[in-house]
């Protein structure tokens, strides 16, 4: 008895010592911390590695050379809050109810924050939500809020409405906070303090989503001096993007601080495709833009790094999805689904981590505003209209740019592809009507979209924010 009292003060005392010394370095065995990063309006073709013609980015390039870099990488839909729907559950949007920008995330859904808590991570939020049927410029989240970031499983949050700028507002877990500087390294501050207050006493999930580079556009003037002879619109947009790319380089740094870089899934992308209207060029050369179901509009930059087990660069073709990240970093974590009867429309990309795995066994399916895209490997059909079934076809690896319609050259697929992505979608249409949910109908509760000005607890602001240049006209221009 006197040995075994012996070995537990030894023991007490290791852990006290432990303690005392600061943030450890997480072990290959424990689960990793997981960091998703995601910007607002980032088009395909704006970044270093795609050589655009003027914007630079380092750290996104840095990034890529030492992770897997997806070239064709797709977001949930061609507008935000869709997307981030899609992130949260592996869903298509039209099945979570959130329809189009704007849209509240249904209660009932079951996040992958909802899943990672209760599996013993602490889950942060930092930056855009905009899945609370809240429309307008972004402003912090009420704590009465029965649709903030804490409702879907989310312990810590730092968040906003919708897209942010210089000099933000946020809200803390309901109480309001101003900050001075760019919004992206305002947020990306606060999350790497949140993992050094967090990581060293076990796996953390960070959600970090940017505002940046959503209209309106807002940079430093250090960060304008590559776009001088660029509109003052496009300056700034592209300002904007040094920015944000400078805070990745400040979120990487800050992993190797904290000794949990090597340890820790690092997943970037965005939420949709580029603006129209920038110059240069937004999407790298893709039809269409952010708003069309084209290459542009849904096709978006995208970098896994994780570097105790991506231990080589790679650039992979492979097609993929942020429908895909629930259901990776549930494997990776060693997580069942709690419902796996709820259809998922991604699948885990676990065995593309250790190398190249040939053809993807289950189309990318889109669904938004009556539109519809499928893309099976090479092949995709899209619909501009779901109604009339009127589907142009496209091989978008002899044909990129979806120049050259082959509904009629290539009638077997065309029919087999029109077959397989109506079938999918009589099944979002039992999902959107509650089908999956085990009340088998969708909260009568869930409320319709509307700008915050229209909401009663803002209206004590208004007075004092009409003088912030994000929302003054809005506010200004608003019937009193």
């Amino acid at each position: 008895m006197v040995f075994i009292m012996l070995v537990f003060r030894f023991c007490l005392l290791v852990l006290m010592a432990t303690s005392l010394i600061g943030p450890t370095v997480a072990t290959a065995e424990s689960p990793p911390h997981i960091v998703l990063v995601m910007a607002d309006d980032q088009g395909w073709g704006q970044t270093g590695y795609y050589k655009h013609p003027r914007l630079k980015t380092p750290h996104l390039d840095a990034m890529a050379e030492s992770g897997l870099r997806f070239d064709r990488f797709y977001a949930g839909a061609p507008v935000c809050s869709p997307t981030r729907a899609s992130v949260l559950t592996g869903r298509a949007n039209d099945r979570t109810g959130v329809l189009s920008h704007g849209y509240a995330l249904r209660r009932q859904e079951i996040t992958l924050a909802t899943i990672l808590a209760n599996a013993g991570y602490r889950t942060s939020h930092f930056g855009k939500w905009h899945l609370n049927a809240l429309r307008g410029p972004g402003v912090p989240i009420l704590r009465t809020d029965d649709h903030n970031p804490g409702e879907f499983g989310f312990g810590t949050w730092l968040s906003v409405t919708n897209f942010f700028d210089r000099d933000p507002i946020l809200s803390r877990l309901g109480e309001f906070e101003e900050f001075q500087g760019d919004s992206s390294e305002v947020v990306i501050d606060q999350a790497l303090k949140f993992l050094q207050q967090n990581s060293a006493q076990g796996p953390t999930l960070t959600v970090i989503w940017y505002g940046t580079p959503h209209s309106p556009f807002k940079a430093a003037d250090s960060d304008l001096q590559d776009f001088k002879d660029l509109d003052e619109t496009s300056r700034h947009h592209y300002g904007e993007l040094v920015a944000m790319d400078r805070s990745l380089g400040q979120l990487r740094a800050g992993l190797r601080k904290l000794g949990i870089a090597d340890h820790t899934v690092l997943w970037f992308c965005s939420d949709n495709g580029g603006l129209p209207k920038i110059k240069p060029d937004t999407v790298g050369g893709l039809r269409g833009n952010k708003g069309t179901i084209y290459e542009g509009g849904l096709r978006v930059p995208a970098i896994l790094e994780w570097p105790e087990k991506i231990t080589k660069a790679r650039v992979t073709d492979y097609p993929a999805s942020v429908l895909d990240i629930l259901p990776t970093l549930l494997e990776i974590a060693e997580l069942q689904h709690p419902d796996p009867k709820r259809p998922l429309d991604g699948l885990s990309l676990v065995p593309l981590l250790a190398g190249e795995i040939g053809t993807r066994r289950k189309p990318i399916p889109f669904r938004h505003t009556g539109r519809a895209a499928w893309i099976d490997n090479n092949m995709k059909l899209l619909t501009k209209n779901l109604d009339k079934k009127q589907f142009e076809l496209y091989d978008l690896v002899k044909d990129p740019n979806e120049e050259q319609d082959l509904a009629k050259l290539q009638p077997a697929t065309y029919q087999k592809m029109r077959e397989q992505l109506l079938g999918w979608s009589r099944t979002v249409d039992a999902s959107a009507s509650g089908k999956d949910y085990p009340e088998q109908e969708v909260d009568a509760s869930e409320p319709e979209p509307r700008f915050w000005t229209e909401v009663e607890e803002y209206k004590p602001y208004f007075d004092q924010w009409r003088t912030r240049w994000e929302y003054s006209s809005r506010l200004n221009n608003r019937k009193k």
